[in-house]
């Protein structure tokens, strides 16, 4: 076989790409009876109260496949976050078996499209076969997504004579998931079986269905921050599909389906070919459920933007894939409920036929089978859809790709420059790691080099922008401005369905520089594109993206060290230093905290050979220093750290514990039960409370709706019990919408000066401020003077008499300090402080008004979660903070007038 991909793609045409399909009991397997699940479910997919688990539909598609071996295989794709075995079903022709290896070299090489003419991509399109990719399940409790795909495999093995189907299996390469999500599809039917036929049948989870992200796992497509996820991307690179579509089960009551087009906005950098075939397969859609006489599709009313790039099932549209996810009725796991007119709201009781809602659902039952059946319709039409038009799906997809790269040749920006000298160099390198990982090409300067008249030093990163993801790479680094919609001129504006501004050099605190003019022949001659050595993933389970070649070889400048003594001194400006100090803690050694005045403050480590810490510098590009211990004035750190878990399954919680463990943090996670049992400081010096709202952490479930052991919240034992931890010396830090709660809780001196204020007023959910920073307290030691912080329906902070304490951070008096996404209302934030240190009894509550860890993505800001896990009370009793750095706003202070909604001031690109 030959493969004419350029050298940066060659590993698509590689062993490890056209990777041998591994499957059970089918390689010697005889065609056979296809088995109806039925006959190994034990159950109709669909039937009420019956539901599968991951395993058991493996079980079924191993069956499956051994039945019909010469139109499907199981692939193992890898395992999940618990080491769950992962399978991907493939099913097509054994005509186009007999050729899948052409057929992938062909999908690589219109995904990859730089020196193809249009002539040999039509050829290519002519010769090749659409591969579809169909999943269910990734929200787990969205049940019906994965039993749809049992009943879809079996429909379409089952009659591979049908001329429908043939046509399909001739012209398409279906990849068929299972589920997207193992572990939670399991999660989720067992706590189904637990409690169907009990007063808790239709309980909500009290876990996360994914580890650590819960509903979170569909907005970590370009971070890669799971295993998941980085799962999925592999795949979808070694395949390159030419549609992804994801089923999801929230569509708007009372209509039964909701399809795309979205709602407005959309992502501005998807190429309009991919916008225009979503919308037409969409339609597509609809129109073939009316054909079934399955009523209730719509298209409008949701709230279903496409703004925000981050969901697993739109990200690819960046990547020249049409992507898209659609929204099924579910009422709860497979218990079926009976609807009248009166359940529904009063504008859709007339039955009303509308534009894009035209054939209105009239109520009656709905079934976890109703369910199943629609999806089955809209992925049959997906694929009838690809089949049909499967030229023209390979066509466009070579079409994208050439005219990003022809664009990026002309206009700017050309390129984007990345110095490995950043404020945490380490950071900058995870950056790119993710967006190779993704498919991105990377390049270094192999010499100093001249752009724009400003040198840069060998070893700078560059992405230049003729290629086929640039878009992708723009999506990400520019800063966002959401536009003002409204349903009217003076109304509040629409929330977005997601985040407004996400930018990643700002959240993750790199300095990128954007090429205006173009790269220079001279510039492009120094450039050497990055390759490193990539591993199998069976063999490196635990490297994150060591199976990208072009990741592997992202590394961050070598660690160094200087001066001489027995102490290590690291800067708190590193993320990574933090896993120096956990690995010395862990080995019996020391930690203490240096105060460095205005500097900012540095950790040094003693207790540990010098050769395992000087190793543990140069393993992790650390820039540390040695010094004696005679002179040096420190304060011990212990961190006996607590971690509260609600019942409510909080996502953000679990982004606490992912980052904790990403960083090697020895925590316990404790419930409701353990706080209100009390004598936390005899357990604990510090408690981290994650970003849920005050009803959330206070009253948690409500008595009837889950099993008595879940129901509650903290209440009252458990806020008297944190106000006695804090004021015999602990320290709990809230984030972001729990400060709220500690401020109620613990009557703080404290003001949430935002609250209660409309809509229509204020609105900052979702976007990237910038605040100024004290570096010289401990808890925002490593942070810059000016900082971007994640804003989410954030508090804003005063004081009130009575205070003492510190203000950490603060917002600017004048002006707007939105750098990404949307703000209403500047005015509210003016002068005010963002977080803050509150001293109470001999302890502290450290209230956080941003969200530190959103996502895994603000690494600009973990150190502020790291430092805190620090503080403990003798920390806490020296830290003074820079004197003057605040002062509140005057009540009779006439604020700035506000700039109309999303205006503010936008830093350079």
């Amino acid at each position: 076989m030959q493969c004419s991909i350029r050298a940066h793609a060659l590993a698509a045409c590689t062993a490890s790409l056209f990777l041998t399909i591994a499957f059970s009991h089918t390689a010697a397997a005889q065609q056979g009876a296809i088995p109806t699940p039925e006959s190994v479910l034990g159950f109709a997919v669909g039937a009420d109260y019956k539901l599968a688990t991951y395993d058991e539909s493996i079980r079924y598609f191993e069956r499956l496949a051994a039945a019909s071996s010469n139109r499907m295989k199981l692939m193992d794709v890898g395992k999940t976050s618990t080491g769950h075995p992962w399978t991907l079903a493939v099913i097509t022709s054994p005509e186009n078996f007999a050729k899948l290896d052409r057929y992938r070299e062909i999908a690589q090489r219109l995904a990859h499209p730089d020196g193809l003419t249009d002539d040999q991509a039509h050829a290519l399109a002519r010769e090749g076969r659409a591969f579809v990719d169909i999943s269910g399940g990734l929200h787990a409790s969205e049940i019906a997504g994965s039993q749809h795909t049992i009943q879809l495999a079996y429909d379409i093995l089952a009659h591979p004579d049908d001329p429908k189907i043939k046509a399909i299996l001739e012209n398409t390469v279906l990849l068929l998931w299972p589920s997207i999500n193992p572990d939670g599809q399991n999660i989720v039917v067992n706590w189904y079986r637990e409690n169907v036929g009990t007063p808790y049948e239709i309980s909500p989870l009290h876990e996360l269905y994914q580890k650590y992200l819960g509903h979170d796992n569909n907005r970590d497509a370009y971070m890669l921050n799971v295993v998941e996820s980085r799962v999925v991307a592999r795949t979808w690179r070694q395949w390159e599909p030419n549609i992804i579509y994801v089923q999801h089960q929230t569509a708007p009551f009372p209509t039964r389906i909701w399809l795309p087009p979205f709602a407005e906005p959309i992502a501005p950098r998807v190429n309009a070919l991919m916008s225009r075939e979503v919308n037409t397969i969409g339609m597509t859609i609809a129109q073939e459920l009316e054909t079934n006489g399955q009523v209730g599709a719509t298209h409008m009313g949701t709230g279903f933007d496409a703004w925000y790039p981050g969901y697993i099932d739109y990200m690819p549209m960046l990547q020249n894939i049409a992507s898209f996810w659609t929204e099924t009725a579910l009422y709860q796991y497979a218990t079926p409920h009976f609807y009248t007119i009166r359940d529904f709201p009063r504008e859709y009781q007339d039955l009303r036929p509308q534009s894009l809602y035209p054939s209105p659902w009239p109520g009656g039952w709905w079934r976890l089978k109703d369910a199943v059946d629609y999806m089955r319709t809209a992925s049959m039409a997906v694929l009838d859809y690809a089949t049909k038009y499967r030229e023209e799906l390979l066509w466009n997809r070579y079409q994208a790709g050439r005219n990003a790269i022809n664009k990026y040749r002309h206009d700017p920006p050309y390129a984007y420059l990345i110095p490995q000298q950043q404020h945490d160099p380490g950071t900058a390198a995870e950056m790119l790691r993710r967006l190779a990982f993704n498919g991105v090409r990377v390049s270094q300067l192999e010499k100093e080099s001249v752009h724009d008249g400003i040198r840069y030093a060998a070893g700078t990163w560059v992405i230049p922008m003729d290629q086929e993801y640039a878009e992708l790479v723009r999506q990400l680094f520019e800063p966002q401005e959401y536009p003002d919609l409204r349903e009217y001129s003076e109304g509040p504006p629409d929330q977005p369905y997601d985040a407004a501004g996400w930018t990643l050099p700002y959240q993750m605190d790199v300095h990128v520089v954007e090429a205006r003019v173009p790269l220079s022949a001279d510039f492009r001659a120094a450039l050497k594109p990055v390759q490193g050595k990539a591993v199998d993933w069976h063999n490196a389970p635990d490297a994150p993206f060591a199976t990208s070649a072009v990741a592997a070889g992202i590394v961050p400048p070598p660690g160094r060290i200087t001066g001489a003594g027995d102490l290590l001194s690291v800067d708190p400006a590193q993320n990574d230093a933090f896993r120096l100090l956990n690995r010395a803690l862990a080995d019996g050694g020391a930690v203490q905290y240096e105060d460095g005045g205005s500097r900012g403050g540095r950790y040094l480590v003693s207790g540990v050979a010098p050769a395992k810490a000087d190793g543990w510098v140069s393993e992790l590009s650390l820039r540390a220093e040695r010094k004696p211990a005679a002179g040096t004035t420190s304060t011990p750190v212990r961190s006996r750290i607590a971690v509260y878990k609600p019942w409510t399954a909080s996502m953000d919680e679990g982004w606490i514990e992912w980052l904790l463990d990403q960083y090697q943090f020895r925590y316990t996670v404790i419930t409701n039960a353990d706080v209100q049992a009390g004598d936390l400081g005899a357990r604990f010096d510090v408690v981290l409370i994650a970003s849920d709202r005050t009803r959330s952490i206070v009253d948690g479930f409500t008595k009837g709706t889950v099993p008595p052991r879940y129901e509650g919240g903290l209440g009252d034992p458990g806020a008297r019990s944190l106000d006695t931890f804090v004021r015999g010396g602990g320290t709990i830090v809230c984030l972001n919408s729990s400060s709220d709660f500690a401020i109620e809780a613990l009557h703080l001196p404290v003001k949430n000066v935002v609250s209660g204020l409309a809509r229509k007023d204020y609105f900052a959910s979702g976007s990237i401020l910038e605040i100024i920073t004290d570096p010289s307290h401990p808890v925002m030691a490593g942070m810059p003077d000016h900082a971007r912080v994640f804003a989410d329906g954030s508090p804003v902070f005063t004081t009130l008499d009575g205070f003492e304490g510190a203000v950490l951070a603060k917002y600017q008096k004048e002006g707007s300090p939105r750098v990404s996404g949307y703000l209403l209302g500047e005015k509210y934030l003016q002068g005010y402080a963002a977080a803050v240190d509150v001293k109470h009894g001999r302890g502290h509550a450290i209230l956080i008004g941003f969200r530190p860890q959103w996502r895994g993505q603000p690494f600009g800001t973990f150190r502020v979660i790291f430092n805190s896990t620090m503080y403990s009370r003798e920390l806490a009793d020296r830290a003074k903070g820079a004197a003057g750095f605040w002062s509140a706003p005057k009540r009779d202070e006439k604020p700035s007038e506000a700039a109309p909604a999303g205006a503010g001031r936008r830093p350079p690109g």
